[in-house]
């Protein structure tokens, strides 16, 4: 039985190339396998049909934009997940639901291997290796670009070569990366970190700097999962994609940031996520006002190991499985609506309601009704303060 070679296809150059050149250098059949995370582009079909006519023996095309969301962006919503405290894993959280199709296509169709299209240089690499190797161990993976120095100009010429049906002249100044969750986009000149990014970067969202009306909002949410937008149901996807619309038309959810990548370099990305920022921030307020302090405190240790590992190409692992199990523990009581103002660029709460709120107005108000017995608070930070007085104190009069 002939050897087969399972592809991440995307469509693009790099890989329509790869089809043929790792069925000559490998003597394989292919297999392209494309999955739709919700990057917009070339419809399915015009894909699979550039897959066959480039040389791959069978086409898998997969519409996960529902599976991507409720699976892989709900969990990252739910841990408010941040890496270095400002990037919301727009590609990383794209991986793995890709990686799963992939191992699911590998074994249906009896491949003993997994191709992709990633460089040396990035992320990726390590996501697509590692979670093959989580969920398929067996599975040996290959990088034409990484592994044999497949470079741009050497794919345009395998192309024009072989009159393959991609136009090698479309090229975009930069290298761009989307789904639904977010939009990536680096190199070019932005790889001169003084350089200030310029309109034509941005695609999902307005130029925040233009006039217009402030656009708000209530999002409803149900045990930490968005159910409703002023009032009308929507799915874990539908959430997104409005608030991408929404907040992306108010300027929400540009950042420009230099990042340490996992293979040990800093990058600087551009990136564009306003229905992702939106809902972090609503959730993290309507957390603030359901959770108990000391697990709230817990959590926010939690979230910024949960986003280190899935950026590091983790999902599949037994930490993040474990931290999945807490941090939907702590989901259990955050119920509720946020009213929320976009404008300027930005996302601001400013209204909260729940009947799992833990905010008491009689303790919190400074007026009438106050039941807060203020005499309990002398006796208390005596205690609190006591180890710190006595160390003081030994320090003072020595050992």
């Amino acid at each position: 039985m002939t050897e087969r070679v399972v592809l991440a296809y995307s469509g693009g150059l790099d890989t329509s190339v790869a089809i043929g050149w790792i069925a000559q250098e490998t003597g394989a059949e292919v297999v392209a396998v494309a999955v739709d995370v919700g990057q917009d582009g070339e419809d399915l079909d015009t894909i699979r049909k550039r897959a066959l006519e480039c040389g791959a023996v069978e086409a898998v095309v997969a519409d996960a934009r529902d599976e991507f969301a409720e699976h892989y962006c709900l969990p990252a919503l739910q841990a408010n997940a941040l890496y270095m405290d400002r990037y919301p894993l727009v590609s990383a959280l794209s991986r793995p639901v890709i990686v799963k199709h992939l191992a699911e296509a590998a074994k249906y169709h009896g491949a003993s291997t997994v191709a992709h299209g990633c460089t040396g240089k990035g992320n990726d690499q390590v996501r697509f290796e590692v979670g093959i190797g989580a969920l398929a161990p067996d599975l040996k993976c290959i990088a034409p670009v990484r592994d044999y120095a497949w470079t741009r100009e050497k794919a345009i010429a395998w192309a024009e070569e072989r009159n393959l049906p991609i136009d090698v002249n479309k090229r975009s100044p930069y290298s761009i990366d989307q789904n639904v969750w977010g939009r990536a986009v680096e190199t070019g000149f932005l790889e001169d970190i003084w350089n200030a990014p310029i309109e034509d970067v941005y695609s999902y969202t307005a130029d925040p700097a233009q006039p217009r009306e402030a656009d708000e909002l209530v999002i409803t949410f149900d045990h930490g999962v968005p159910v409703a937008i002023d009032g009308e149901t929507v799915t874990v996807l539908k959430a997104i994609t409005e608030l991408n619309r929404r907040a992306g038309a108010q300027g929400v959810g540009r950042l420009d940031i230099v990042e340490d990548r996992l293979v040990g370099i800093k990058s600087r990305e551009i990136y564009e996520a306003p229905g992702a920022l939106a809902l972090i921030t609503a959730h993290q307020e309507l957390e603030n006002v359901t959770i108990e302090r000391d697990l709230a405190r817990f959590k926010r240790q939690v979230e910024q190991r949960w986003g280190e590992l899935v950026y590091d190409g983790l999902w599949f692992s037994p930490l993040k499985d474990a931290l999945d199990t807490f941090i939907a523990k702590t989901q259990e009581r955050v119920s509720g609506e946020i009213r929320i103002v976009l404008h300027g660029g930005r996302a601001v709460v400013n209204g909260r309601r729940s009947d799992q709120s833990l905010y008491d107005f009689n303790l919190a108000t400074y007026d009438a009704g106050d039941t807060f017995d203020q005499s309990l608070a002398k006796g208390f930070i005596n205690l609190w303060g006591l180890p710190s007085k006595i160390a003081a104190k030994r320090e003072l009069h020595g050992a």
